[in-house]
């Protein structure tokens, strides 16, 4: 995995630096969300036919769990190196716009075909007047809102439903934003869900720590009255 002088394809490293003893192909396109699915599958049905990997029918039930501690993707030189460029670029952006969103993950998106009416954003943020203000921005949008002020809350709230789309707050009473990030990108139901960063945190090592981690954007906190609509807007490809 980590020479760079293997004579294993470095697609073929980017792949096995995701893959546990038991990893779902959702998980690998959710972190690997800049390449599009039918280069993924083409790698993984090259890397089965290899020996490389086995494929086996997925479980039904996944459980839900953040107690667990977080494993960070294995990336290969080529990958640390892009990242580094995207985070520099993406301080840059925020620091301009006050948001920002990778434009390699959201072009292999689905495009929703929901009205926003039944479109649901699920923002998990502590702070009640964040929260409020939140709600009160993207529920002016069209959109349907669901509130968690915490891990545990929004724990129960995605066991109900998956939501649209998760805007994500770092600091919360009881976790970090960015290690729950990482673990719904490790699960097979959430780790093709649009998530979007909703923080104060915005320096350059922040940044490219959640974009490691699958983060489909950021937008920092204070924010323009505008800019969470554009973003679900953006994420969801609905102009």
């Amino acid at each position: 995995m980590e020479s760079q002088d293997s004579k294993v394809p470095a697609e073929h490293r980017r792949v096995l630096g995701l893959v546990e003893t038991d990893t779902h192909s959702d998980v690998i396109r959710g972190f690997l969300r800049r390449h599009s699915d039918k280069l993924i599958f083409e790698w993984l049905d090259r890397m089965e036919q290899l020996g490389l990997l086995e494929s086996t029918p997925a479980e039904e039930q996944h459980d839900l769990d953040f107690t667990t501690s977080l494993k960070l993707p294995t990336l290969i030189a080529e990958d640390r190196n892009r990242l580094a460029q995207d985070a520099q670029i993406a301080g840059a952006v925020i620091a301009d716009k006050g948001a920002y969103l990778s434009a390699e993950r959201l072009k292999n998106g689905v495009v929703s075909m929901r009205p926003p009416a039944e479109t649901v954003v699920l923002i998990v943020e502590d702070d009640p007047d964040q929260a409020a203000l939140a709600e009160l921005r993207v529920a002016a949008a069209g959109y349907r809102v669901a509130l968690a002020a915490s891990v545990a809350e929004m724990t129960m709230a995605l066991k109900q439903g998956v939501p649209d789309l998760l805007l994500l707050d770092v600091m919360l009473p009881d976790g970090d934003g960015f290690d729950v990030l990482g673990k719904l990108r490790r699960h097979p139901l959430y780790a093709l869900l649009p998530i979007v960063m909703l923080t104060v945190k915005a320096a350059t090592g922040d940044i490219q720590h959640g974009l490691a981690l699958g983060a489909d954007g950021y937008v920092t906190k204070p924010y323009r009255k505008e800019v969470l609509a554009e973003t679900i807007g953006r994420v969801l490809k609905r102009e």
